[in-house]
């Protein structure tokens, strides 16, 4: 009787062993199952979870053993609160896995929902849209000082000013040819990097090399916002000359890694440039999937681009000052003339790549005359604001209305202060007519594609009531 009272206990003993065996073995299925599907799985292994707990109260319950003291006499087994902690571990590290893989744990998830159930949603931002990368294109002296400021006063867009300025002072390039076209593909490759907010690339033009990414000879720094913003604007520092500093504000150097981070936090991105000619150059930044480029070419007669020229620099128009004063016959020199035509020439070959819509510029290409900007520089902001895909916010708009208010132009070579309705026609009242026949000479071509009419006599240039601009519509491309 003893014996047979014996053996169902150790019967007993057997198969709750058996049992915890079996436990464990489909814990091991289920831990591969996880490892397998991950994404799907995290909720099952919280179900899994709770039975595992479950179980040690039943057996014991249904046995009236310990499970504990069962499980410290078969050494092979472990405790089933080390498995217990064992388990969490686990869970933490595929918890932890499934964030870097950017799949959202189920558990968690269900956790997060039972715990917001009840409270009122707050409400979500709206969307923004996709990033733009707006490039100003224009030569020296077509008002795209005064048009970069558009871009330059909208706080959701990062504006930087003449950047190719340093390539330009740092890279040779003898002009014509192969090398208008090396230098031309330097550009475009400087430029690519900058839309991506790489300023790094910066620092192997600017003279002397900033060191640790630090530097005091940025062009025209003050001409940028963004970067007299905080956090790019750090604090000032005593007995370091900065060239080109902030203009309302005292900052320290220029930190480049403040500033290509301040280009990534902005919504859109946008620079002028006056060193890009060609615009063929610039497929591969359209076709770029990482990049929305839009391009706004910027235009002026050729005529007020000389006269402006021949005072901002009268250094380099020497030769022109003094076929002018000289009151013999001497004609201008043919290189002189050469110089202009081909710029005038790159300038209309880029315009008429653009209007014919190529698949590549569909939609990204606007022509924009100066002097359509002067009489309405409000309704011309709208314009490049709708075809560039950002909206135009009320400071873009108070910063017109004041700075073309002026009753007088401002001071300065790069003044972005105008008296727009009636700076723009300026030049026409101090231009000989014998430098206007000259430019008109070597530009007509472009002249007539861009809508401004030729002067035929000294009359006909300095009349106020002939109009020297015919009247034309919206050049862009949709």
């Amino acid at each position: 009787m003893e014996k047979g009272l014996t053996l169902p206990q150790d019967c007993r003993d057997f198969l709750h062993s058996l049992k915890m065996r079996s436990k464990y073995a489909l814990f091991l299925v289920f831990v591969v199952i996880v490892f397998v599907f991950i994404e799907k799985e995290n909720k099952i292994i919280s179900r899994v979870s709770d039975k595992l707990k479950q179980i040690p109260q039943a057996l014991a319950d249904a046995n009236s053993t310990d499970p504990a003291l069962v499980l410290a006499e078969n050494a092979s087994l472990l405790s089933l609160s080390e498995l217990d902690s064992a388990f969490s571990q686990l869970q933490s590290r595929l918890r932890n896995l499934s964030l870097q893989l950017g799949v959202e744990p189920a558990m968690e998830a269900a956790g997060e929902e039972e715990e917001e159930e009840g409270k009122e949603e707050p409400p979500r931002p709206a969307v923004a849209g996709p990033r733009r990368h707006v490039l100003l294109m224009a030569t020296t002296r077509t008002g795209s000082s005064f048009v970069g400021e558009f871009f330059n006063q909208q706080g959701n867009i990062f504006y930087l000013f003449e950047p190719l300025w340093h390539i330009e002072r740092t890279v040779s390039f003898e002009p014509g040819g192969a090398n208008a076209a090396g230098s031309a593909l330097v550009y475009r490759d400087v430029l690519k990097q900058l839309f991506l907010c790489d300023l790094y690339v910066l620092e192997h033009f600017i003279t002397p090399l900033p060191e640790d990414h630090l530097t005091e000879f940025m062009f025209r720094r003050g001409s940028s916002r963004s970067l007299c913003e905080d956090p790019v604007c750090t604090p000032f520092v005593k007995k370091v000359f900065e060239k080109y500093h902030c203009k309302n504000r005292r900052c320290g150097p220029l930190n480049v890694t403040l500033a290509a981070e301040a280009c990534r936090r902005k919504e859109h991105m946008a620079l002028k440039a006056v060193r890009i000619r060609q615009l063929e150059f610039l497929r591969p930044l359209a076709e770029d999937p990482r990049l929305d480029l839009r391009v706004i070419q910027l235009v002026r007669d050729p005529r007020a681009v000389l006269a402006s020229r021949m005072v901002a620099f009268a250094g380099k128009y020497k030769t022109w000052k003094k076929w002018l004063d000289d009151e013999g016959q001497d004609g201008l020199r043919e290189e002189e003339v050469q110089r202009l035509r081909g710029n005038c020439e790159s300038i209309r070959l880029s315009a008429e790549l653009g209007l014919r819509q190529p698949a590549w510029l569909r939609g990204r290409y606007m022509l924009v005359r100066y002097e359509d900007v002067a009489r309405g520089p409000l309704q011309k902001a709208r314009e490049m604001y709708r075809f560039a895909g950002i909206p135009l916010t009320p400071q873009v708009e108070d910063w017109i209305q004041k700075n073309t208010q002026a009753a007088h132009d401002g001071s300065g070579i790069y003044s972005t202060q105008k008296n727009s309705s009636e700076q723009f026609e300026k030049w026409r009242f101090s231009m000989p007519f014998k430098l206007a026949q000259v430019v008109q000479a070597a530009c007509g071509p472009a002249m007539r594609l861009f809508g401004y009419k030729l002067a035929r006599d000294a009359a006909a240039l300095t009349n106020r009531s002939v109009s020297l601009l015919e009247e034309r519509g919206t050049f862009w491309v949709t």
